[in-house]
């Protein structure tokens, strides 16, 4: 049936504008002219993860979807211009939680670099569990906020069981569950001893049985292929136009992991694949990420049982208890001086591309700027491009199938 416009005076209703809603008045307007719907999703932590989404929809088709992302910005460059280089590393691991050890090592990787700082190899390999686990407990938490979305709970707590096996790992290894702060520059705060060694592998194996179970459960389920399948697609072009990274992008068959195209710490030493896809659907990116815990399982125990003796301490840093800095730790890192210049790192952290830029004055122990651009920031706009056309029902499943995190984008 054809569509007949009416050119009639309309006038939104005055409440947005005490919503404080991030469009113009055109864009109300000129949905309302069209007898299209602007909904609010968010940003209420059920529906959107402490994001708020400005959704305008013709029916129930999906016309466009605006981000009001903010709800949980902390101001973490600003805060880092006012610490010590050495108290950055709590405040810049928390933006994805879990995957603290990526975190950790992009903020120190650029310390690292601009001081010339040599990282020992036993460190280096306990730097590379640490954020394999970090990448697995990463994917674990996704699958388990992709589950409770498409109404699968029995999905969510599988994943989130099989989670506590990484925090567990990490608080024999770093004393805390999440929030490890265990990177330092020169290598990590102490030895990890072959007992636990031992344990972190073990945990792989009691992991992978696990997993193949919730495969069963949820990944090959016929309802969350139904929900994902040929859900929210982006080809190659368009991953790469929009700028996805991680997982997401490799989803759409782009070949580009940080970790393969300029390796650090460990990844030359080790034997794995580069997991990517072809369909750039909802379903292929849950597939992608469940590969790449099979990978990060596979590394972890090349690491365990190739890791070598000595230091985990770099004698740049520390000239005394290599093995363990416990009561040296201010002596050791509360005068950093970085020389003058600007320092980048890129680091493959769980969701994808992590970037650190570090500048210094030359004089001060504080930064005088910190910047980090995350992976939820980055393919925030394939996640709007990948709505159009969809239905609103799809909504929630196309969110979670990007595994979007607000804490991290929002910083």
């Amino acid at each position: 049936m054809k569509e007949y416009a009416l050119d009639l005076a309309v006038e939104p209703p005055q409440e947005y504008q005490s919503y404080f809603v991030p469009v113009s008045k055109e864009f109300l307007e000129d949905a309302y002219k069209s007898d299209d719907f602007v909904v609010f999703v968010g940003p209420q932590h059920g529906g959107s993860g402490h994001m708020r989404l400005i959704v305008r929809v013709k029916g129930d088709f999906i016309v466009e979807v605006i981000p009001d992302p903010g709800y949980v910005h902390r101001s973490m460059e600003k805060l880092a211009e006012t610490k010590l280089y050495i108290q950055n590393i709590p405040l810049f691991e928390r933006p994805s939680i879990i995957d603290f050890g990526n975190y950790n090592l992009g903020y120190v990787r650029a310390i690292e670099d601009a001081l010339g700082i040599e990282v020992p190899e036993r460190a280096k390999y306990i730097r590379t569990i640490l954020a394999e686990l970090g990448r697995i407990g990463t994917h674990l938490y996704d699958a388990g906020i992709l589950s409770v979305f498409i109404g699968h709970t029995t999905g969510f707590m599988w994943p989130f069981a099989m989670r506590e096996f990484i925090v567990e790992i990490f608080t024999r290894v770093t004393g805390t569950r999440i929030t490890g702060s265990f990177i330092v520059p020169g290598g990590v705060r102490r030895d990890v001893d072959g007992k636990t060694l031992d344990v972190i592998k073990r945990m792989t194996y009691a992991l992978e049985h696990r997993i193949k179970k919730f495969e069963r459960v949820f990944i090959r389920n016929p309802t969350t292929i139904a929900r994902l399948k040929e859900v929210g697609v982006l080809n190659r072009e368009e991953a790469v136009k929009y700028g996805l990274v991680g997982p997401f992008i490799r989803a759409s068959g782009v070949e580009y992991d940080v970790r393969k195209i300029d390796p650090y710490e460990a990844y030359e030493e080790i034997d794995w694949d580069m997991v990517v896809g072809e369909d750039g659907d909802g379903y292929t990116r849950l597939l992608v990420r469940a590969e790449e815990i099979a990978q990060s399982i596979r590394m972890i125990r090349q690491l365990v049982d190739n890791i070598p003796e000595g230091d985990v301490l770099s004698d740049d840093i520390v000239a005394f208890n290599r093995k363990d800095i416990r009561g040296s730790f201010f002596e050791a890192y509360s005068n950093i001086v970085l020389p003058e210049g600007e320092y980048t790192t890129l680091t493959e952290s769980a969701r994808g591309t992590l970037l650190f830029t570090i500048v210094s004055d030359g004089e001060s122990t504080t930064p005088y700027r910190v910047r980090v651009v995350t992976p939820s920031w980055m393919y925030l706009k394939g996640f709007m491009e990948a709505c159009k056309g969809h239905r609103l029902a799809d909504l929630q499943a196309i969110y979670g199938s990007f595994g979007y995190f607000p804490p991290e984008a929002d910083r």
